[in-house]
């Protein structure tokens, strides 16, 4: 071997500048790409106390292009369940969405949903990106639940 190589390749093996740079950090919309499996969802009282709904079973997926679309199932239980989310236990939804990094929030531009008053509104989101886990939680005042997903 020539004593240029061996330099060239004595270098690279020992971490030159071009093994130095960390790899870029992805983005959180980037982060946001795929299915996510429900692991939690509840509410916090005026206890501060953590109440999980037990038995859901949910989906949530973002595309690359803007589409998000949202799924949970209610337990047998609670097959009668409506609220401005839910319709007989299940929770459907789908539309568009954005991401603004800087305020860690999310909104959600309903386009459909299987409760029809939430057509047409846009639903703003604070969520926490931790690891393969995703926490999103509502905005308004009135509402203290908190939602947990993870990719796989």
């Amino acid at each position: 071997m020539r004593p240029i190589g061996f330099l060239l390749c004595f270098a690279l093996t020992l971490g030159g500048p071009a093994s130095a740079q960390s790899p870029p950090s992805k983005s959180a919309h980037d982060r946001l790409i795929g299915a996510w499996r429900l692991v939690s969802l509840g509410e916090t009282g005026a206890d501060g106390k953590f109440t999980e709904v037990p038995g859901l079973k949910g989906m949530l997926v973002y595309t690359r292009d803007g589409h998000v679309s949202v799924q949970i199932m209610y337990p047998e239980a609670q097959s009668k369940l409506t609220n401005d989310y839910v319709l007989n236990g299940y929770e459907a939804s789908f539309g568009r969405y954005d991401v603004d990094e800087s305020a860690h929030t999310l909104t959600h531009h309903v386009e459909a949903s299987i409760t029809h008053s939430l057509v047409g509104k846009d639903l703003t989101r604070a969520y926490q990106l931790s690891g393969t886990r995703l926490v999103i939680r509502s905005t308004r005042a009135d509402e203290h639940w908190s939602v947990t997903w993870e990719h796989d």
